[in-house]
Parts: structure tokens; sequence; C-alpha cells
């Protein structure tokens, strides 16, 4: 079985986070933002409702979310990038206290870690990416662009939860190409 990459091209990603607004599919231009904006395991994100995201007193997009994440039992605040609270402000005319947020429209429930693969392999697809990009792709590939635009490896290592550095450091995927521009960029000079 292949090893899961983030998306290293910042364009690919850009493609990738327009192709179903393009659509018009934003509920599926919702998952992806939030696949690359907040790291969340899809198990959490499916589990995301309306009330999460939405304050539906005020009528507004919440500016940040609070969930308990499945596998570690760990509660974790993410504050929401504004990319993503003006998709969810787009798409708030299907918020409705106690439903999903990823809403399979004829169940009513989440849709499935499958059908959200599925989605989000079939953007990767179409967008022509190279390979098979999954809901961990985009996880990790929150991770790769952070460490590149200089973020520390352990303050990363505490956004995903992780209990050791070699856990994060395989989700990087950092590469001999990387190693050699640390290499090559080193002046003295």
């Amino acid at each position: 079985m292949a090893t899961t990459q983030p998306i290293r091209s910042k364009k690919h990603v850009r493609e990738l986070l327009a192709y179903y607004f393009k659509l018009g599919q934003f509920r599926n231009h919702v998952l992806i933002l939030l696949c690359i904006h907040t790291a969340l395991r899809i198990s959490d994100l499916l589990s995301l409702r309306w009330d999460d995201v939405y304050d539906f007193e005020s009528g507004c997009v919440k500016r940040s979310i609070t969930i308990v994440e499945k596998k570690t039992g760990k509660v974790k605040t993410i504050a929401l990038h504004q990319a993503v609270i003006s998709a969810l402000t787009l798409y708030a005319g299907a918020a409705l206290p106690g439903r999903f947020l990823i809403e399979n429209s004829r169940t009513k429930l989440a849709i499935s870690r499958v059908q959200a693969y599925r989605l989000i392999r079939a953007s990767g697809e179409a967008v022509k990416i190279g390979f098979h990009v999954s809901c961990h792709s985009l996880r990790k590939t929150f991770g790769y662009h952070l460490f590149n635009s200089g973020i520390s490896a352990l303050l990363i290592m505490d956004i995903f939860n992780h209990s050791s550095l070699v856990v994060t450091k395989r989700y990087l995927g950092i590469t001999q190409d990387d190693k050699n521009e640390v290499y090559l960029g080193l002046s003295f000079a």
C-alpha cells in the first residue's frame, strides 16, 4: 500500500479548493476547504453539525470551533480561516440546528467516509494532481504547507495532537528535494 502524500503544489491546492465551488456544489467545496484548513481527521469533520460552526441566535458563522477528537479524546479549538468563514456563510442557506454540516440530502445523516473519499478523489483527478488524493492527503497538505512556511514542527505536532515528532515528520512528507533546498539555500557569504 502506498503512503498517502500531501499535495505539495500550491497551484494544485488552489485548483482543488476551486473545483466544487466552480460547479456550484457548496457542500463539497466546504468539505475540501475544512479538510485543508482545519487538518481534522475525516471522522471528526463528518461529525460536525451546523450548531458547531453557526450561531443561530446572531445568524453568523462562528470564528472558531471546539470539538472532542474521537481518536484522542482531547478537546481541540480551531480558529476558522476567513476562507472557511466565507464559504460557510455562502453555504449557510442549508443551516438547520442539529443537522450535520456535510449532510447526505436523502438520509439527512452525515455523508459516509467512503463518500467523502470519493468526492475528494474525484476532485483530485479532475484537476490532474497526479496521484490519488484522499481525506488524509488533505490533512497532510495542511502540515506540509505550514512547515514549509516556517511553522515549527513542534507546533504542528501539537496542532495534530500527535504523541511524537516521529509521527509528525511522517505527516510532513519531507523529501530529498526539500532537504536539498535547505543545503543549497544556506549561505555565509
